[in-house]
């Protein structure tokens, strides 16, 4: 685990010192946490689909909650993103997966299946990417 350390005084050192408890704590438990506004939840590992679901190179429209996901294997490697792209609102479970990039459907933009980011015009906004976890046969992503 990273150790922080805090060179501060005085009245900067008491206000920090509950935040820094809190970030111990998470890293201690290992837990991902999601902030939205003023609010924070704890995000959990959900079982979304199998291994034996997919092809070499494919990407499958998921569910994990209430949020509808784009699921990629690039070569074995399990990747998730929002399945809405953000520059044209379409879908990106039926773009194009060549390698690590996901090609909208729309306006042919592209992101980076690994971290959602924009790869390619007109696409200039990120999409959320979640952790992906394999178990078995059976693929997990925590969101």
């Amino acid at each position: 685990m990273a150790e922080w350390r805090i060179l501060c005084t005085g009245s900067l050192r008491s206000a920090l010192a509950p935040v820094m408890c809190l970030l111990t704590e998470i890293l201690q438990r290992n837990e991902v946490i999601h902030f939205m506004g003023s609010e924070a939840k704890t995000l959990d590992w959900q079982r979304v689909a199998s291994i034996c679901d997919f092809g070499e190179e494919d990407v499958l429209c998921v569910q994990a909650g209430s949020r509808r996901l784009a699921l990629y294997n690039v070569n074995g490697e399990f990747h998730a993103t929002d399945d809405m792209c953000s520059h044209g609102k379409a879908s990106l479970c039926e773009g194009f997966l060549e390698g690590y990039l996901i090609e909208c459907p729309l306006h042919q933009g592209l992101f980076d299946v690994r971290d959602g980011s924009p790869a390619g015009t007109p696409v200039t906004e990120g999409i959320n990417s979640y952790l992906v976890q394999v178990d078995g046969e059976e693929i997990l992503v925590r969101a």
